[in-house]
């Protein structure tokens, strides 16, 4: 029964506020999912993995695997692809991009990318896996799978010591379920903006604040800031507030200087954490070293 609920209630946000776009801790090494201008903005080729384990207790609550990588091309473009798959309840979405960006590039290392997305949304409604109160409703006989089109646009500001974004990751409205009249599982336009400073406190001690605010354009706004500190360029440390959601503390190890592992706890703040005290995140980033013959990142990733 307990299930349930939590299912009818995430199906009426569906219907009330359209689907959300998976919610992420750690963005700030997350960016090309959600702003196809960041491909090509690292020196060498780019990969990671994020899982996103959401509400930790509650029997269907979101869980979020992704897939990213990028690099920089000549002729000042960028390529990216990324897999996002995301799971709610009886719900899973499966989104399959690849960016294009193109890179201006202006004095003292500072850069603005244009960047486009263009894809795919595979979705899967299993209906008549549920335990419902009629069983013979023809609305729960069969489960519901579409694709949909997908297409986003991206500005990306950037310099060895900040950046700032603005991003729409889906243009395209599309409906997954329209029976008789109810519309259930819609995308609809988000649009992100991002922003983040790296202050030189030390030789060895560098701080990152960075802030997110995501949206849609007929749903309620969330943002997020965040502050890490890095420590030799091995450590990163670091904590986050999500408006009427939660608090996080963050780690991320940097194995060598291709390799680093991150973890995001979120400890709920809104009134879920009653059901569910905790969400956790946990990330691998690997950044591929050079072709030149001392194989070396030329500087360190620090967005």
């Amino acid at each position: 029964m307990r299930k349930l609920c939590i299912i009818i209630a995430c199906i009426s946000a569906f219907q009330l506020f359209s689907q959300q776009d998976p919610q992420y801790t750690q963005y700030m090494y997350n960016l090309s999912v959600i702003n196809p201008a960041y491909a090509g903005s690292t020196e060498n080729p780019s990969f990671g993995l994020l899982y996103r384990n959401q509400w930790t207790g509650i029997d269907g609550a979101p869980q979020t695997g992704t897939f990213f990588g990028h690099t920089a091309l000549k002729n000042k473009l960028g390529i990216g692809a990324s897999v996002i798959a995301d799971q709610l309840g009886p719900v899973k979405e499966t989104n399959v991009y690849a960016d294009i960006s193109y890179t201006l590039k202006f004095e003292s290392n500072h850069r603005l990318a244009f960047g486009l997305k263009v894809g795919a949304t595979f979705h899967d409604i299993g209906l008549n896996n549920l335990t419902v109160f009629d069983a013979n409703d023809p609305f729960f006989s069969e489960n519901i799978n579409s694709t949909t089109p997908n297409l986003g646009v991206g500005v990306f500001y950037y310099s060895e010591n900040y950046y700032a974004g603005i991003s729409v990751p889906n243009l395209i409205d599309a409906v997954h379920l329209n029976t008789n009249g109810v519309r259930l599982g819609s995308e609809t336009q988000h649009y992100f903006i991002t922003a983040g400073y790296v202050f030189n406190l030390s030789e060895n001690t560098k701080l990152k604040p960075s802030f997110l605010v995501k949206s849609a354009f007929n749903a309620p706004t969330s943002f997020d800031v965040n502050t890490n500190v890095l420590l030799y360029n091995k450590l990163e440390l670091g904590a986050s507030y999500r408006y009427d959601d939660s608090f996080s503390g963050l780690v991320n190890v940097y194995i060598n200087p291709n390799l680093r592992i991150g973890y995001a706890y979120d400890a709920v703040t809104s009134n879920l954490r009653q059901f569910a005290s905790a969400s956790h995140e946990v990330f691998i980033l690997l950044q591929l070293p050079s072709k030149e013959k001392d194989r070396r990142i030329k500087s360190p990733r620090f967005f």
